[in-house]
């Protein structure tokens, strides 16, 4: 069963205060450490193909890597989002709104044309 945004936001928020490390846990370290993880996802494709890009999720060693990659780059992006008050799928759907009416899909009319 797989848990959901808030649950893993308590978790984190639980795994951080039983370590003490909540004194680290600031916007800017936050977003520098996302940044770095989000660079060692980066990493996993850096001088590959397109197409080997395509087929990394076949290979078990790389497929775990990206797995543990994208769980650290979650877990920091969450940690941010609760040390400055976002709620990111609240956030999500906002820009996803924005975007729509930023760039129409083609053929269709933007909101407000005839």
């Amino acid at each position: 069963m797989s848990e959901d945004l808030h649950d893993l936001r308590r978790r984190l928020v639980e795994f951080a205060a039983a370590r003490d490390w909540q004194q680290y846990h600031n916007p800017k370290n936050l977003a520098v450490a996302l940044s770095v993880e989000a660079s060692e996802l980066l990493e996993i494709f850096q001088w590959s193909t397109p197409q080997e890009a395509a087929q990394v999720m076949s290979e078990p060693d790389s497929a775990a890597r990206v797995e543990d990659e994208v769980a650290d780059a979650l877990a920091y992006l969450l940690q941010f989002c609760t040390a400055v008050g976002v709620d990111p799928l609240q956030a999500l759907a906002a820009k996803i709104g924005r975007n729509e009416l930023r760039f129409p899909a083609r053929g269709k009319q933007t909101p407000g044309e005839a």
